[in-house]
């Protein structure tokens, strides 16, 4: 087996043990992004993909955020309140504590694989002020970014001076940790179920994941893999919102899976800290 099907084989274990998890504590949860994409157009995984992706609304998120920490004796759920000076996401994730990843950030935090799982907050009742409503919003995120990215060889010369520069700025305010607390703020100001646009405030689409909360509606079980999981009612108006013509595969070239990490998937991250 490859190590992308192995990747996929343990996300998909972890995703059943959460699934399960929120059953018996009675916590909502979608599957969002690519993750709702693979369910409804392949039935599990985009086969190139190598995360999942979930969505809570925020009352859901709250509660499971108290259960951070150690979960079910091998799995770790980490969220903004992380003390750990290297968290710096607005959103949680749930690692395998048996495999090791590290991302290639500034941070380099070492962990597991994981799910992240995003808060869907509220944004406005007037479709034509989702982008006013959402331009604070983004504006933190790009200053979370650009604190967080690493130089890359990759990356354009000119993003890579930006990030340099951004840098420089000595304002406390621009603490990865302040950042966080400052996104996570915005996000709150208004309850998800009490206003008819919003969703995920924090996704990589960024006003594409805003939309009317009927699309999102009552959760629907949707095949995947060999066991189903949650996503939104709308499944149509949910992926067209954030990919348009959602059916047609890429060109074969762009079937690559976007993130950057090292990975081992036999050695416990807590074991490769202490080795080094």
């Amino acid at each position: 087996m490859d190590e992308l099907k192995l990747q996929q084989e343990k996300l998909l274990s972890m995703m059943k043990f959460f699934h399960q998890y929120c059953e018996e504590k009675k916590l909502t949860y979608i599957a969002v992004d690519g993750t709702m994409l693979g369910a409804i157009r392949h039935k599990g995984f985009i086969p190139w993909d190598d995360d999942i992706d979930l969505g809570m609304p925020r009352k859901d998120f709250q509660r499971l955020m108290r259960d951070a920490g150690v979960v079910g004796g091998k799995y770790y759920l980490e969220g903004p309140d992380s003390a750990d000076e290297r968290y710096c996401y607005p959103y949680a994730k749930f690692y395998d504590m048996g495999t090791t990843m590290i991302e290639n950030t500034r941070q380099k935090p070492i962990r597991g694989i994981f799910i992240d799982i995003f808060p869907l907050d509220g944004l406005t009742d007037e479709e034509d002020k989702i982008d006013s409503s959402y331009r604070e919003v983004q504006k933190y995120k790009n200053y979370l970014l650009l604190r967080t990215m690493n130089i890359r060889k990759d990356r354009k010369w000119y993003k890579n001076l930006l990030i340099r520069l951004f840098r420089l700025i000595p304002f406390k305010s621009f603490n990865e940790k302040i950042l966080c607390h400052s996104i996570d703020t915005l996000c709150r100001k208004k309850d998800f179920d009490e206003t008819r646009y919003g969703g995920n405030l924090l996704g990589f689409w960024g006003t594409r994941e805003v939309m009317d909360r009927d699309i999102i509606g009552t959760p629907v079980l949707y095949d995947f893999e060999d066991t189903k999981i949650y996503g939104a009612e709308k499944y149509d108006a949910y992926l067209t919102k954030l990919y348009g013509d959602w059916r047609q595969l890429p060109p074969e070239e762009k079937r690559v899976a976007h993130h950057d990490y090292y990975l081992n998937l036999s050695m416990p991250y807590k074991e490769y800290e202490t080795s080094k």
